[in-house]
């Protein structure tokens, strides 16, 4: 499928060319019904295809979100939305390589990132609700430090681009390209949902695309220092998220 035709049978694209994004913020069930037929229309798409519709269809109401596990989804959305707005959620308890990372997205691409912090400091968490909430209820402290702020961050935006992959783990194997949010009333789309590690690593080298370091220390998946632990030979690439708990997302994505 090319993206004119995929835009086109979204009613997106006019005899002259792609039609401008609606400057007016469209209605929740405007977005359900546009996300429900770019889920049906752009299935099979190209990763590029599918960013460049999202990118052409909301504009500056669109954004990309990257935990700066690599910089690949801010590099292809920057390819046909040059300085889309990158958000980071800054917990506090970051590798000091994830925050490298971000810094030379910043620093190397056409993005625009934007590192959203949590209401309150990790000190002042510990003083509100005791030291070392992430190891007595680690969803309590995701969602202090992760899901609030990516709530506030997205207020702004009708659409936003996650990097979640299929092969990832058994919670994201039947991941859409293109879905409704409910939970926030948006339209959250997954370019690279139907990637295989091996198109990653291709797409890294082809482009040069900057990588956290402590995937060549055994990390498949990268989040906070305190939950995260290398993976061991045979387990998915999430196993060493919250590896003590009955746990494998952060809530950001259910």
């Amino acid at each position: 499928m090319s993206a004119l035709v995929s835009a086109a049978t979204l009613g997106l694209v006019g005899p002259d060319g792609p039609t401008p994004a609606d400057p007016a913020r469209r209605g929740p069930q405007e977005l359900r019904e546009l996300a429900e037929r770019a889920g049906r229309e752009l299935e099979g798409a190209p990763a590029l295809e599918i960013a460049r519709w999202a990118a052409e269809t909301f504009g500056d109401r669109f954004c990309v979100t990257s935990s700066m596990a690599d910089a690949v989804l801010a590099h292809l959305v920057s390819r046909v939305a040059p300085g889309v707005d990158v958000v980071f959620l800054d917990t506090g308890l970051h590798f000091p390589e994830t925050l490298r990372v971000r810094d030379e997205v910043a620093r190397r691409l056409p993005v625009n990132v934007r590192s959203i912090r949590p209401r309150l400091t990790v000190g002042q968490q510990d003083g509100e609700y005791g030291p070392r909430l992430f190891n007595r209820s680690p969803d309590d402290c995701c969602q202090l430090r992760k899901v609030e702020p990516l709530e506030r961050a997205l207020a702004g935006y009708d659409a936003w681009a996650a990097g979640l992959r299929r092969d990832e783990s058994p919670t994201r194997a039947n991941t859409p390209v293109v879905t409704f949010d409910a939970r926030r009333g948006k339209v959250k789309v997954n370019p690279i949902a139907a990637w295989k590690q091996a198109d990653v690593d291709a797409y890294v080298a082809r482009h040069d695309i900057p990588v956290n370091e402590l995937f060549k220390r055994g990390y498949g998946s990268i989040g906070c220092w305190p939950c995260t632990r290398p993976t061991r030979a045979g387990e998915d690439p999430r196993a060493g998220r919250w590896a003590m708990f009955e746990k494998t997302e952060c809530g950001l994505h259910l």
